[in-house]
């Protein structure tokens, strides 16, 4: 089984310590195709997996043993299948007669994933002594094969192979390299799975050309992975005449201005006047639900008005539309969008002044966020949104910035502009939860480092690396280069934006804002690494931050912030681009 799965492309596998488990290490070890990694902390692990996985594009394994073990992997599992990325499962288990007996160790993990595993299934234990094992090597062959196919999809996620094992759990005569090549000789190994790109029938795509020419119309590019066809969607955007809204997590802001991509939606759409006379009468979403909050409210709104028309373009089966509004197109979204870019004619088809509104209103927010960090700068205060940016800024072509969840991506996605560079820009957007983002980032450094790709870089806040300080054990354990812009605002930050601050004044800090007394300087001295605090002030932070990126080794600059604060900062900002779009009165002057 596990030959198959090197020859179905898996590489990497990430084991943690446990006896059950042996015969899986000891497979794993033996096969020349494979690179074993250690991991003490399944929960750890599977993060870590995953990271490697969605930096590499390659399906990831990792082994665990029986119990608490393997439940311990649920959260990567989930993570996985919402964000699409191809993680297998290998959990050894006691055999059947000592499941619900009161045996150690022993759970009952068949289905342990229930549907977040896109397939799951359970080996069959050893066959007894004098019975003929070539079916069982043919079953476990196929196994293997069948959970490659099944973590690459359409859709990627996790899968879950379940194995008990009997003991004696390691060979009589101790020689598992002779038991391999045996393996091998007895069992022809099945080809990888391959899949050609899937397109919607050329009726649905000449129609759609048909009603989007002449039409006011936006591309929304959500959270993707792996990251979006730039190349396919900036030809179709210019085919069109249409912007692009580019979300920090689709691979868009890879392209710049000039190819349509607008970067500053999400505080131009907190402007009403602005936002109405922008309203489009076509979108066409790729990728998952974006970030930006104001932007889904505004689509959510002109749904309600009855006057939009969004396809959502996904070669998948899942459903990706919370507004239960948009209808759903099966294709791959490079094929798709070459497709309907030859169906328009090549030539942009939509109004000229429609793309030039949006582009006028870019700049201009662009240039009102400029001015107002300058100001914060001036003042000397410590901000979050600046040090997204400047940890952007200081990642070279072909780097990686892995953003936590609650307010670092947020941050990302409305302070990181369209770059025109190759950036990779992660996170864990599947399910959003605060969890396994070090680990993650830590598996992103190790694959990036093997592929020869640029430096990784980390933001996050205090609660989510608190959460998974673990992960950090891996950047020592596998010689790795991560450097971590830590946003510490001792608790909850999201929380101050939101209704609970001001409905629960005597509850909010204790239960909401919930303030952890994290030692940042000692958390990075546990695992080997350095500690800097993060200077407010700009070129200072540019300078410390340029420097981490090309040190070796784990470096943790801590940037102090004050949660209340750093809401008022984001309000004079978002204000002060309310401001200019109103004097500018963008799109008045055609009439919208």
């Amino acid at each position: 089984m596990v030959r198959q799965l090197a020859r179905c492309g898996v590489r990497h596998v990430v084991i943690c310590p446990g006896s059950r488990s042996t015969p899986l290490v000891l497979a794993v070890a033996s096969e020349p195709g494979m690179r074993p990694l250690l991991h003490v902390d399944e929960r750890a692990a599977g993060y870590f997996a995953l990271g490697i996985a969605r930096q590499s594009g390659r399906p990831v394994a990792v082994v665990s043993t029986s119990g608490t073990a393997a439940a311990n992997l649920l959260p990567a599992a989930v993570e996985a299948s919402l964000s699409r990325v191809p993680l297998l499962l290998l959990t050894a288990d006691r055999p059947p007669e000592l499941r619900g007996v009161g045996a150690p160790q022993a759970i009952d993990q068949l289905r342990l994933f229930g549907e977040h595993a896109r397939w799951s299934a359970e080996a069959p234990c050893a066959p007894a002594e004098g019975e003929a094992p070539e079916a069982l090597l043919a079953h476990a062959r196929q196994l293997g094969a069948r959970a490659v196919e099944a973590a690459a999809g359409p859709p990627a996620g996790s899968v879950h192979l379940n194995l008990p094992f009997r003991e004696p759990l390691v060979a009589a005569d101790g020689d598992p390299e002779r038991l391999a090549a045996a393996a091998a000789e007895a069992v022809t190994l099945l080809p990888p799975p391959a899949r050609a790109p899937l397109l919607p029938p050329s009726g649905e795509i000449q129609a759609l050309a048909a009603e989007s020419a002449g039409r006011r119309g936006v591309l929304v590019c959500g959270p993707a992975s792996p990251e979006l066809p730039v190349a396919a969607i900036v030809r179709l955007a210019a085919a069109l005449g249409w912007p692009v809204l580019a979300d920090a997590l689709s691979g868009l802001r890879r392209a710049s201005a000039d190819d349509g991509v607008i970067w500053t939606y999400d505080a131009i759409l907190r402007e009403p006047s602005t936002a109405e006379r922008l309203a489009p009468e076509i979108v066409i979403r790729f990728g998952a639900q974006p970030t930006s909050k104001p932007l889904a409210t505004w689509l959510a709104r002109l749904h309600r008005g009855g006057a939009l028309r969004e396809y959502v373009v996904d070669e998948a089966d899942g459903w990706r539309d919370p507004s239960a509004s948009a209808a759903q197109l099966r294709s791959e979204p490079g094929a798709f969008a070459d497709a309907l870019a030859a169906a328009s004619g090549g030539a942009p088809s939509g109004d000229g002044g429609w793309l030039a509104c949006w582009r006028e209103a870019d700049a201009i927010a662009g240039e009102a966020l400029d001015a107002g960090l300058a100001a914060i700068d001036a003042r000397g205060e410590p901000f979050e949104g600046l040090a997204a940016q400047v940890l952007a800024e200081a990642l070279p072509e072909g780097g990686t910035l892995v953003c936590g969840n609650s307010m670092p991506v947020r941050d990302v996605d409305g302070f990181v502009p369209a770059l025109g560079r190759r950036l990779r820009i992660v996170g864990t957007r599947g399910a959003s939860g605060i969890d396994g983002v070090a680990s993650t980032a830590a598996g992103a450094a190790l694959a990036a480092a093997e592929r020869s790709e640029g430096p990784v870089g980390l933001l996050v806040g205090d609660l989510s690396f608190l959460h998974d300080l673990t992960g950090l054990w891996a950047v020592g354990r596998h010689d790795l280069s991560l450097a971590v812009v830590l946003l510490h605002n001792d608790g909850g930050g999201i929380f101050h934006f939101l209704p609970q601050r001001e409905a629960l004044p005597g509850l909010f800090e204790p239960w909401f804002g919930t303030p952890a007394g994290l030692d940042a300087a000692r958390a990075a001295a546990l695992f080997g690494g350095r500690h800097a605090a993060l200077p407010p002030r700009a070129a200072e932070m540019r300078e410390a931050v340029a420097a981490a990126v090309g040190s070796p080794g784990l470096s943790v600059l801590e940037l102090r912030t004050h949660r209340d604060r750093n809401v008022e900062l984001h309000r004079e900002l978002w204000a002060g681009v309310a401001a200019s779009l109103r004097a500018a009165r963008v799109g008045a002057a055609t009439g919208r």
